[in-house]
């Protein structure tokens, strides 16, 4: 499932050949645009010549249609793709600067480097003004910092912005494209090449346009019809490829390693706990959160996830570890990284860390699959030194918070007092903290 990561799959020099051929590619197809020339370029904002305005619109409609058909049917891992982050107002006040420094100098950034690689004079002043104009950037941006990081958004895109299947976006997308298609037509008759109005026509004038045209829909509407994978249907496309990690029990971690990390000020620990609600409120884990399967299927959910600082480690838990295992492949085929699983779950957790018997006692004979192997006497919360390990994780606990003072509390406090250290459990450290970059690419 793509997108592809060149180098740790084919080698070095095939990720530098790769963007080579496609650079290389992607410039011959710009200069026989004719968008190594200035003239052409500002002539579209005067409307005497739409050839930028087909190419571009015709590179994106394609592009769009492609990655999302790709991500439809599961070729390609869209999260996986790099998105640029949106900062509204400062964007905002970038494209209008950029648009009148189109207008005025006749390229943007990409155009003038065709326009230089061909020698030709005015690209190769626009290329040495848009250089210094960096530096300048460089040197001052540090006075309006609070602006040009202002109203951020982060990775925001329009099916988010509508609350719709990326899909029906494709089409408004496509229909919209193939307006500007024909009314660039028509306004480059008028003003380029002086088309009397009675003769203009309001339809395209060639057969081949009509059949692009036909596709182009065609693809929008299959897209939609299939729609994007949702997180089982993006689990069955990554079986093949996480699966393995599960067999082996990779992302299986101890829970002494929870507890170890919980006080590790480097990492910051998330523990999302999907057991039932009444169970959690008997005991969980301090600074776990209850969640349920279906905030696990929440965009808005997965993304705050997806937000956290890139030193976050997120486990989840339940009574034991079948539901939490079914969460980490919710979270993992997402896209949502450094994801493990508590193993054994509380009833492990609680096997380790015991709570005292003022508290809870374990239950006798067999029990179902996530049934509780503890009873507690009441509602204890994260309020003992079992649900808060990274404290003194190596000590047994030994606080029983007891409104009444029992001859069996008298016993244990009495003892925690000599606080005995637990048995050492010896265990295999697995959390690797991984950075997962998207693969990113295109102009400016």
């Amino acid at each position: 499932m793509g997108p592809f990561q060149l180098t740790a799959e084919f080698g070095t020099w095939i990720s530098y050949l790769v963007p080579l051929l496609i650079g290389m590619g992607f410039g011959a197809a710009l200069e026989m645009s004719g968008f190594g020339d200035s003239r052409k370029l500002a002539a579209q904002f005067y409307f005497k010549d739409i050839t930028v305005l087909r190419v571009m619109f015709t590179a994106i409609v394609v592009a769009s249609l492609l990655i999302g058909l790709s991500s439809a049917i599961g070729l390609i891992d869209f999260d996986a793709l790099f998105v640029n982050p949106t900062y509204l107002a400062p964007q905002i006040v970038g494209g209008v600067i950029m648009g009148i420094g189109f207008i005025i100098g006749g390229f943007c950034p990409g155009t003038s480097l065709v326009a230089a690689s061909t020698f030709k004079i005015d690209g190769l002043f626009f290329v040495l003004g848009a250089t210094f104009g960096i530096f300048l950037f460089g040197e001052t941006v540090s006075s309006f910092e609070g602006f040009y990081n202002s109203t951020f958004l982060g990775r925001f895109t329009l099916p988010e912005l509508f609350g719709v299947d990326a899909g029906i976006v494709l089409i408004g997308v496509v229909f919209m494209a193939l307006f500007m298609f024909l009314g660039g037509e028509m306004l480059e008759d008028v003003f380029g090449k002086k088309v009397p109005a009675d003769k203009l026509r309001f339809y395209p004038k060639k057969p081949m346009a009509w059949a692009f045209g036909g596709i182009l829909i065609t693809i929008a509407f299959v897209t939609a019809f299939v729609g994007q994978p949702d997180a089982k249907r993006l689990w069955e496309l990554k079986a093949a490829e996480l699966g393995p990690k599960m067999a082996d029990r990779s992302v299986y971690v101890h829970p002494m390693e929870v507890a170890e990390l919980t006080q590790n000020t480097g990492v910051y620990v998330k523990i999302l706990d999907l057991r039932p609600q009444y169970h959690y409120n008997l005991f969980y884990l301090r600074n776990s959160v209850n969640v349920t399967m279906d905030q696990l299927e929440d965009p808005d959910y997965i993304k705050s996830l997806k937000a956290l600082p890139a030193n976050t480690v997120i486990f989840t838990v339940s009574t034991d570890d079948e539901v939490a295992a079914i969460g980490w492949q919710m979270l993992v085929a997402q896209g949502v990284p450094n994801v493990y699983i508590i193993e054994g779950g509380v009833n492990n957790w609680m096997s380790i860390f015991t709570p005292p018997p003022c508290l809870a006692y374990p239950k006798k004979g067999e029990r179902k699959a996530e049934e509780p192997a503890f009873v507690f006497h009441r509602a204890v919360g994260d309020c003992c030194n079992t649900a808060y390990p990274e404290i003194r994780h190596k000590e047994k606990p030994t606080d029983c918070h007891l409104e009444s003072f029992s001859q069996d509390a008298a016993a244990h406090s009495e003892a925690g007092e000599k606080k005995p250290e637990a048995p050492i459990v010896k265990f295999e450290r697995k959390v690797k903290l991984e950075r997962k970059a998207a693969v990113q690419g295109g102009c400016s």
